[in-house]
């Protein structure tokens, strides 16, 4: 996670976070075009989250859900007017690109699959979003037709099962440890109750993305568990994802 300081004008945010940013040092922290995120040094920290009007409406409902299941931060206060508003407290620990974590890489492979087996045998009785995958499968005919990839839109019809509570983007920026041991996960805008072959997929693309290498990709399916996995849904689920813009 990279933090820069910044300046902020407090009286262009709205009222209800004024208290909390005066006096504080300010960071960015975006890391998405999508939304501005910044880190309020005050307490045990807080990060703030603007983005267009109803952005944060799944992620504020999901980010709620996976905190009363001690998985997440707690939720302060989510605003929607002009554009929408989520402030949350800090996570305490790092992300799992903090360099102590990626030079132990089969450590960190084998610690985020088991939390990863841990979060998909989560009960997910009254998910605020229970179909994750009618979501999925949309998107993905929506980037199919205007790529006029007609193979590509029979791919997003062969969509799973939705039987898992999934992070949907379970990557290593998303995945908090506190000196390895599990403390919570973030930006969870993309979760919701799908097929657990979604997360297998981030799972092991994120390993190859942030070490660089595609060697621990077999021992992060061993480590989920072989009698688990499809190879054929997931190699669909990297259609889909290609399909979108991986």
């Amino acid at each position: 996670m990279t933090l820069t300081p910044i300046s902020v004008d407090i009286d262009a945010y709205p009222a209800e976070f004024r208290r909390i940013l005066s006096g504080a040092q300010i960071y960015d922290s975006s890391c998405s075009p999508e939304a501005k995120v910044v880190y309020i040094d005050r307490d045990c920290g807080y990060f703030l989250k603007s983005a267009a009007k109803g952005v944060l409406l799944r992620e504020n409902a999901m980010t709620q859900y996976f905190n009363e299941k001690g998985l997440s931060a707690k939720v302060i206060e989510y605003i929607s007017r002009e554009q929408d508003w989520l402030l949350t407290e800090k996570i305490p620990g790092n992300d799992c690109v903090a360099a102590k974590y990626l030079e132990r890489p089969e450590r960190l492979c084998d610690t985020i699959a088991e939390l990863l087996v841990a979060l998909h045998e989560m009960d997910f009785d009254k998910c605020p979003v229970p179909n994750h995958i009618e979501k999925y499968a949309a998107m993905a005919r929506r980037y199919a037709v205007s790529a006029a990839d007609h193979s590509a839109i029979d791919t997003a019809e062969r969509i799973f099962d939705a039987d898992t509570l999934l992070h949907g983007d379970y990557c290593l920026p998303n995945i908090i440890l506190k000196d390895w041991n599990f403390s919570g996960f973030i930006d969870l805008d993309q979760s919701g109750v799908g097929d657990r072959h979604v997360d297998i997929f981030w799972g092991a693309w994120t390993l190859q993305y942030n070490l660089k290498t595609d060697k621990y990709r077999q021992r992060f399916l061993d480590a989920y568990g072989r009698q688990k996995i499809d190879l054929e849904r997931l190699e669909i689920v990297y259609s889909i994802e290609r399909i979108i813009g991986l």
